[in-house]
């Protein structure tokens, strides 16, 4: 049984008050519990994002099974321990590791909240057709609206490996393959195995580029270019560091804004993705389909 979603990221950090900051600001909602910094976003979830005290570093990527029965046959088929989440939402967990060490935190049986997602009630005027007639349309200033996470990028040492086993584990489609000239692939956006039920373009992107192995970003869903614009403005006023954007990328055709917390990890937001069924098959792409941009801010080099 395939899995079905991204869960959560995990971190950790030497100042859960700084980092409270920083999340708040980026439009989620932080609450604690036993010295841990968790925050949701307004889709549901329990929790997207957490923090535990410790060096700056990515802990764990948390992937949702399909239920607890999956999850229990995933880790009896491999010899692994089935547990209890002492978390936010409760549920059971197996956790495992990747090719190149990354924790990966297998979750199901999670309880969540009842979904509160901000609606807009004022219509979109354009030039095929006029909906919003005498009122206007007015923001308030302040976050964007985090509704749920969307994806998460790792890189990696051995691009065919690490694809080969996240495919075999977690049952990952290529959406798109990112192939050199030369015809060798580094890369892969891939979603997860829904069947006929639409989901995002990708979940997981690996990539096997110049930053060498390490975790890249995470990437959140606001409720629309407006709410994205909005939360860029404000995440600049209080003083965060942008990383790239505003633009709408080509691979996923999401617009997109990226910003780095306190100690350098990069988180996203984006929205009007594309989705698509497991039937929709794959495709291969270049890495100048990966860098570009439709529109907006060029890819800032990869040291930066």
């Amino acid at each position: 049984m395939p899995a079905i979603d991204v869960a959560h990221v995990r971190f950790a950090a030497p100042d859960l008050d700084l980092m409270e900051r920083f999340v708040a600001d980026f439009g989620l909602q932080p609450f604690r519990a036993d010295g841990v910094l968790y925050a949701r976003g307004s889709g549901g979830a329990p929790f997207l994002h957490m923090t535990e005290p410790g060096d700056p570093a990515f802990v764990a990527l948390g992937l949702t099974a399909p239920s607890v029965g999956a999850l229990r046959d995933f880790a009896a088929g491999r010899g692994l321990a089935v547990q209890p989440i002492d978390r936010p939402g409760g549920g059971e967990m197996v956790e495992l590791r990747d090719p190149d060490g990354y924790l990966i935190e297998y979750v199901a049986g999670q309880q969540g909240r009842e979904a509160d997602i901000p609606g807009r009630t004022v219509a979109h005027n354009d030039a095929a057709e006029k909906r919003r007639l005498g009122e206007v349309r007015r923001f308030d200033s302040g976050p964007s609206h985090v509704v749920r996470l969307g994806h998460c990028v790792l890189g990696v040492s051995d691009f065919a490996r690490s694809e080969a086993w996240y495919k075999d584990h977690f049952g990952f489609i290529t959406s798109d393959e990112i192939v050199l000239p030369d015809g060798s692939a580094i890369g892969a956006f891939m979603r997860c195995d829904r069947g006929d039920q639409p989901t995002d373009h990708h979940s997981l992107f690996l990539i096997q580029g110049p930053r060498g192995v390490g975790f890249n970003h995470a990437a959140f869903e606001i409720l629309d270019a407006d709410d994205l614009f909005v939360g860029h403005d404000w995440l600049g006023r209080e003083g965060w560091t942008p990383h790239w954007g505003i633009g709408r990328h080509i691979l996923g055709s999401q617009i997109f804004d990226y910003w780095r917390d306190p100690w350098g990890h990069t988180l996203e937001h984006w929205t009007d993705g594309d989705l698509f069924t497991a039937a929709d098959g794959s495709r291969q792409a270049s890495l100048g389909e990966l860098m570009g941009v439709q529109w907006g801010h060029a890819m800032p080099h990869a040291a930066d």
